[in-house]
């Protein structure tokens, strides 16, 4: 499709969705304890029909996410710190992505600022997610 031909459908038939975008401030929000020792969230997007999650996770120096299994792709983006598991090291600035079906358990020794997004929960022992279940 030419870039004419693409301009002309959408002139003068379409207006912008209002509403259809959602703006977050993570400033403004609270941190919160997850289920993990030393580990923090900022939940920046959550759709638990899908199970999906967009997430600043702060860690504090020496904080363990325990072993756990990813049943999808999940990505994380390390805004500060570090983070690693048996595969390597993750600094400031890198980025790091896991297979569906991986196996891990993931350390900072320094603490970390990372932002994750999830299409699935982490699955752990005897729960799956960052939030602790009552």
């Amino acid at each position: 499709m030419s870039e004419t031909h693409f301009k002309e459908r959408l002139k003068g038939k379409l207006e912008p969705t209002v509403g259809g975008s959602t703006y977050v401030d993570p400033e403004k929000l609270e941190w919160q304890k997850s289920q993990f020792d030393k580990i923090w969230m900022k939940v920046l997007y959550r759709n638990d029909d899908e199970g999906e999650m967009t997430v600043l996770l702060k860690w504090e120096p020496g904080a363990v996410l325990p072993f756990h299994r990813h049943p999808e792709i999940e990505q994380s983006f390390v805004l500060e710190g570090s983070f690693y598991d048996h595969d390597g090291i993750c600094r400031a600035g890198q980025y790091v992505w896991r297979k569906p079906g991986s196996l891990h358990e993931t350390h900072s020794d320094e603490g970390c600022l990372l932002l994750a997004i999830y299409r699935k929960p982490n699955v752990f022992f005897n729960t799956a997610g960052f939030e602790k279940k009552s």
